[in-house]
C-alpha cells in the first residue's frame, strides 16, 4: 500500500492507494513543518491516521507547504517514522506535488492559488524554474491570504465601496482591535486572512470585487509567471481553492497574457494518486 499526502497551511489530504485505487480518504490539519514541530504532527497522526492505514503502508509520498529544504522534510519525516518505521518515506514540496498532478510527465507552467501562491516551469522530471513566493507579507501574490489582507485593509480604511462595507460588517462583525490582534499577536495569521476570501466570491458581481480579484491575478502572473525563464511555455496549470473558485476571472486575466485552455483543480490529490498509481504499474510492469 502507498500513501499520498497533499499538505498546505491549513489542511492535509491523504489516500490510502494500491494499484487498483484509492482505499482509504483521510484528513487532517495542515502539516507545515515551519509551524509545527515532529512532535505535535505525530500526536496527530497517531489519533487520526495511522488508525486508518494500520501498518501496511510500504511506500509515503508527502507533498507539503513548507517543505523548502531536506531539513524541513525531515521534521515532517520524523513525525511519519514514529508510525511506519519500515516504510519509504520521500518528502517533497507542495510545488513539486502541483507539478505531477497537473502536467504528470509533461513540461508545463505549474501554478499553486490557494492560502499561499507559487508558480514554476517544469520540464516533465525536475522543477527547472521557480520565483520565490516570499510569503504572504513580501509576495505570495493572488493568494487568500494576500487577497484577504488588502480586503481587510479596504474595509478598514474606507477604501471599500459603501454597500459592501454593511455587507462585510454584517457577516463579519469584526472589531479593528480583534483584526490588528489575530494578524499581529496570534499564529498562523495567514490563515485568518484567507478566510475572507470568500466575501469575494459571494460579490463577485459587484465591479469592486471583479477589478479587485483580477488585479490580483495580474500581480501573480507578473511577478511570478512572467519572470519564470519559461515564460512563454504555453501549457499551464493551476491547483488550489482560489484558483478553483474564482477560475471565471483567472480565465479571463489569462487570455490576456495569452495562454489559453489552463488546468485547474481544487486539489491536488487526486491527481497526484493517478501519477503515483501509474507509477506504480510502471514498476510492476501492469497495464
Amino acid at each position: 500500500m502507498i500513501l499520498i499526502a497533499d499538505s498546505g497551511s491549513t489542511k492535509t489530504a491523504w489516500r490510502l492507494a494500491d494499484q487498483t485505487g484509492v482505499q482509504a480518504e483521510i484528513t487532517t490539519q495542515g502539516m507545515n513543518p515551519f509551524f509545527r514541530t515532529a512532535e505535535d504532527m505525530a500526536s496527530e497522526i497517531g489519533e487520526k491516521l495511522f488508525p486508518v492505514t494500520g501498518s501496511r503502508v510500504s511506500e509515503i509520498w508527502f507533498y507539503g507547504a513548507g517543505v523548502v529544504s531536506a531539513e524541513k522534510g525531515e521534521i515532517v519525516k520524523n513525525a511519519l517514522r514514529s508510525f511506519y518505521p519500515e516504510a519509504n518515506i520521500e518528502t517533497q514540496s507542495d510545488l513539486l506535488g502541483a507539478c505531477h498532478a497537473l502536467l504528470g510527465n509533461q513540461s508545463g507552467i505549474a501554478c499553486i492559488m490557494g492560502t499561499g501562491s507559487n508558480a514554476c516551469f517544469y520540464n516533465g522530471k525536475i522543477i527547472a524554474g521557480h520565483v520565490s513566493p516570499l510569503g504572504f507579507i513580501l509576495g505570495d501574490e493572488g493568494s487568500g491570504a494576500v487577497m484577504g489582507k488588502h480586503l481587510l485593509g479596504d474595509y478598514f480604511k474606507e477604501v471599500m465601496p459603501a454597500e459592501l462595507r454593511s455587507a462585510f460588517q454584517q457577516k463579519f462583525n469584526l472589531a479593528r482591535e480583534e483584526a490588528l490582534n489575530r494578524v499581529y499577536r496570534e499564529v498562523r495569521p495567514n490563515q485568518f486572512l484567507a478566510t475572507f476570501t470568500p466575501f469575494l466570491s459571494e460579490n463577485l458581481e459587484h465591479p469592486y470585487c471583479q477589478q479587485f480579484v483580477e488585479t490580483n491575478f495580474k500581480a501573480f502572473i507578473e511577478r511570478n509567471v512572467l519572470k519564470l525563464p519559461s515564460r512563454h511555455e504555453t501549457t499551464i496549470g493551476f491547483a488550489g481553492s482560489v484558483a478553483w473558485h474564482f477560475s471565471s476571472v483567472l480565465k479571463k486575466v489569462l487570455t490576456q497574457y495569452n495562454f489559453s485552455n489552463p488546468v485547474i483543480l481544487k486539489e491536488p490529490i487526486d491527481g497526484l494518486v493517478q501519477y503515483h498509481i501509474q507509477a506504480e504499474k510502471i514498476k510492476t510492469n501492469l497495464p
